[in-house]
């Protein structure tokens, strides 16, 4: 498994492919399955852990360093990846990957998770290739972004259940409502913001502030602080599941196509409903009436907030894990890597 030379498998924090690949590794581990995850100098887990990229690569993401060391990075994995005997290689470090796997003809069958949202081009490019890699998405809603891509199945991201705190009983929930997602525009702490003061509660902000965000930041949303709204930079380990579990409810009130958010299934896994906007991914994981509400603008999330407590907690949760556990996503994964071994050896005899 190639994840990404940024962070380590678990993160410490921000991460979330890198969570996403540890929960996967370790699903297939207990299986019985050998599995190698290369990355970052730091990673572990119950699986073999292989770093190739040292921690102090992460200073340089976003800087013009960037591109050198990924492809650095990818390179050596993919020359690993030739002198080892691995059944089947599952990368998800995106297009740089994909067009490593789709050039160099490996005998070894790979398998590419796309994990963000998608252009037209980049879709041109993955439907060149979709014959050389068995490319998976991460929704329906990623996969409608672009037309013409062979994909080979939809494999929703999961978490563990057992890496949350979940408060099921209404009473022992506090008085705040939460936002779990990096400052942006597009992540819609604005509206958050303004549906927090509607109904009368207070708001807590957790995520970074992206370089492309400041400006947003300082302009919509910390003259906002102190006045009912706090702000949280980075929340992990117990504060962040505290929040998770203690909130009312999460806002999303994304304002693009989100191709996936796993903070919607860490809330709900958590027993907090979650009030998001019907855009992307959202409207596959959310189920109104069960896990939390859809909304088209401000006014409909005022008025789901309504009806929070007509959610059954418990029922939450369990519906959450059930849906979105490590379990549903490795099934899901051993039928790709089943099916791109049958095919490699298929091809091989012919």
């Amino acid at each position: 498994m190639i994840v990404s030379p940024w962070y380590p498998v678990p993160p410490v924090g921000y991460g979330g492919i890198e969570l996403m690949a540890y929960q996967l590794a370790r699903e297939l581990q207990q299986r019985g399955h050998e599995v190698s995850v290369i990355g970052q100098q730091g990673s572990k887990g119950p699986f073999e852990t292989i770093a190739i990229a040292p921690e102090s690569w992460s200073s340089q993401l976003g800087t013009r360093d960037q591109v050198p060391r990924e492809s650095l990075f990818l390179y050596r994995a993919y020359e690993l990846v030739r002198r080892r005997a691995f059944d089947v290689v599952h990368d998800h470090s995106g297009i740089p990957g994909i067009l490593l796997a789709a050039g160099t003809r490996l005998q070894t069958p790979v398998v590419a998770t796309i994990h963000g949202d998608l252009t037209e081009a980049e879709g041109e490019f993955l439907a060149a290739v979709d014959h050389r890699v068995h490319l998976v998405a991460i929704s329906n809603a990623q996969q409608a972004m672009v037309a013409g891509v062979d994909w080979r199945r939809v494999v929703h991201n999961a978490v563990d259940p057992a890496d949350y705190r979940p408060i099921t009983n209404p009473a022992e929930k506090h008085d705040f409502l939460l936002h779990l997602a990096r400052i942006s525009r597009t992540k819609g702490q604005h509206i958050a913001i303004e549906v927090a003061r509607r109904v009368g509660m207070p708001l807590v902000l957790a995520g970074k502030v992206d370089p492309e965000a400041v400006e947003y930041f300082e302009r919509e949303i910390k003259p906002h602080l102190g006045h009912g709204v706090t702000w949280h930079e980075n929340v992990e380990g117990e504060e962040k599941q505290h929040l998770l579990a203690h909130a009312r409810a999460m806002l999303f009130p994304i304002q693009w196509e989100e191709p996936f958010g796993l903070a919607i299934i860490e809330a709900m896994v958590s027993g907090t409903p979650v009030l998001a906007m019907a855009r992307g991914a959202a409207t596959e994981i959310v189920e109104p009436g069960v896990t939390g509400f859809l909304a088209t603008d401000a006014d409909g999330l005022v008025e789901a907030y309504s009806h929070i407590g007509e959610i059954d907690l418990a029922r939450c949760v369990e519906r959450a894990s059930r849906r979105f556990g490590p379990a549903q996503m490795a099934d899901g994964y051993e039928s790709v890597y089943e099916r791109a071994i049958d095919e490699s050896y298929y091809r091989e005899k012919m």
